[in-house]
């Protein structure tokens, strides 16, 4: 598992870098065709046509890989035939057969590979990849794909070579460290999979040009200070000018300072420790509120 560079023939050459999918048990394998489905764009528009999304729209074609993120098999143990891509999200994915010839994808984590075993349940062997309740895990092992309410599939830590520390448990809830540095307590009957997800160097890879991002379905995104004043508050001006207030939307909307949460969602009473900020090399806890 590494980053490829290629020779610098050109500057979006120079500049960019590709993963070695090294992981992979074979770059050339089609995806099982029983576990795809169509994934349709939207382009950023609502069922009215609306832009609600900006910078969004073309990109190359995808299928959708259907995950499954219950792991609710239990006592069953699957083989892993072959750890493959996913063009929809980040972390690597794995296709296993259970006893039955049943086949489904999950979360490759690292160190998976083709031949091994996994498997779910409450009293299942705590090795990399099993899933099990949040009640059976040993206190200070990593884990990802993490519920939030019991039977609803996991919702948390899903992103590549991420990995949540389950640090606590008392009485019906387990206190867990996020890879943001939130601290937040989830209920045990919540499942959780052994170890942290794979392909950790997705984030050294560089992009480099701006064909790539379009490839990706990213359209350019166009600063407020460079439009004019009818379009944007930030616009207008002589040469290059700072804007002249605060950066906001184009309706005018503080951008900075504000709330990014509902104030009055269920789960945030179970936060422990708000996520934490690196400022200046220096561990910056926010301030409460």
């Amino acid at each position: 598992m590494g980053v490829k560079r290629y020779r610098p023939t050109s500057a979006g050459r120079r500049q960019s870098s590709v993963n070695d999918f090294a992981e992979l048990t074979d770059k050339k394998r089609r995806p099982t065709k029983a576990l795809l489905e169509p994934k349709k764009k939207t382009g950023g528009r609502n069922h009215s046509g609306k832009i609600t999304s900006w910078w969004r729209g073309g990109g190359h074609k995808r299928m959708y890989r259907i995950i499954d993120f219950k792991r609710r098999t239990d006592n069953a143990r699957a083989t892993v035939i072959a750890v493959e891509y996913d063009p929809n999200r980040s972390c690597h994915i794995a296709l296993i057969e259970y006893p039955d010839s049943t086949k489904s994808y999950i979360l490759a984590p690292a160190g998976l590979k083709a031949g091994d075993w996994v498997e779910s349940g409450e009293r299942v062997e705590p090795k990399v990849g099993n899933c099990m309740p949040l009640k059976s895990i040993p206190v200070g092992m990593d884990v990802h794909n993490i519920e939030v309410t019991a039977g609803q599939g996991g919702k948390l830590v899903r992103s590549a070579g991420l990995s949540a520390r389950l640090i606590a448990r008392e009485g019906e809830w387990a206190t867990l460290l996020l890879p943001s540095g939130e601290m937040r307590q989830v209920r045990v009957e919540c499942r959780a999979t052994l170890g942290g997800l794979g392909n950790a160097d997705h984030m050294h890879v560089r992009i480099g040009k701006a064909g790539r991002k379009r490839h990706m379905g990213r359209r350019p995104h166009n600063r407020g200070t460079s439009m004019n004043p009818v379009a944007h508050p930030l616009g207008g001006g002589e040469g290059r000018s700072g804007g002249g207030r605060h950066p906001c939307s184009a309706w005018g909307k503080l951008a900075k300072g504000g709330r990014t949460r509902p104030p009055r969602k269920n789960s945030s009473k179970r936060i422990l420790r708000r996520r934490r900020s690196v400022r200046y090399g220096q561990l910056v806890l926010p301030k409460r509120k």
